[in-house]
Order: C-alpha cells, then structure tokens, then sequence
C-alpha cells in the first residue's frame, strides 16, 4: 500500500494534496487544520524560476507561508508585513523588479538558493524549510515538497 493511502498507528489515514498558489494554500490550511501531520503537500513547479541569481518557487512559497501563518492575506501572497528595501535598491541599480521580492521573501530565496549549490536536492530544500517551520510552530506541522524529489 503506498505511503500516502496506508492507515497509521492512530487508524487515520495520510492524505496527499497537490497543489499550486493561493488556492492550492487555502486548501492545505484547511486540512491541515483537520489533519496536522497527516498532511502531505505536493506543490506545482511549473512556475518557478531563476531571479536576481535565485531559486524562486512561487507556489511552494505561498503554501508554505500559508501553513506556517506568515502568509500576506490582504495581497494574496508574500509575507505579512514585508518590506521592499532591496527591491527598491535594485531598481535604483538598474535591475527589473517587476517580480516583486520582499525582504524577508529574499531571505528564504538567499537559503534555499544556497542549499541547492552545496548541492541538495530540491526535495531536501524544501523539507529542511518547511521542518524549520515546525520547530517554530507545534501546531502547524506539515509535510510540504516540491512536485520533483531529484
């Protein structure tokens, strides 16, 4: 039986979700509320990119931030509370910043980006993420990996 379906020692079942940006967040709250560690999360790569030097995964991030409670409701993305002050110098630089990066946002791209030259694996950034989550948050443990474990 696979991993996701088998029942655990609690007779509750695992539950994957694949999803991608706000929606796929709102969902994965929601059974996270119901489920907790149960949750297994599957986020779309097909949007993510290379910016400034950096992994951008935008999905993944919006879940992410979604679960741990950091999630900007008002924009519908980002950080709660971001700042903008090196998006503001890099326009002052010359570089685009039409794909709006906050400052802490830039801290988790700076991380994960580093991650991946040491190198690991998408999969292993992601998890190192979303266990730093946890440890912060008893309450919000989840399981949350990028579509792709290579």
């Amino acid at each position: 039986m696979p991993e996701a379906t088998r029942p655990v020692a609690s007779g509750r079942t695992r539950v994957v979700e694949l999803a991608g940006g706000v929606g796929g967040a709102k969902l994965a709250q929601g059974l996270q509320a119901h489920l907790g560690d149960l949750l297994t999360v599957v986020v779309n790569t097909g949007d993510d990119l290379e910016r400034h030097g950096l992994a951008i995964w935008p999905d993944h991030d919006t879940v992410m931030y979604t679960l741990a409670g950091l999630d900007d409701r008002e924009r519908g993305w980002g950080i709660r509370d971001e700042t903008w002050t090196a998006m503001d110098q890099l326009g002052r630089l010359g570089e685009e910043t039409w794909f709006r990066l906050g400052d802490r946002d830039l801290a988790t791209h700076i991380v994960r980006s580093a991650r991946l030259a040491a190198p690991a694996s998408p999969y292993r950034s992601s998890s190192r993420a979303s266990a730093n989550r946890r440890s912060r948050s008893p309450a919000r443990e989840y399981s949350l990996a990028p579509r792709s474990r290579s």
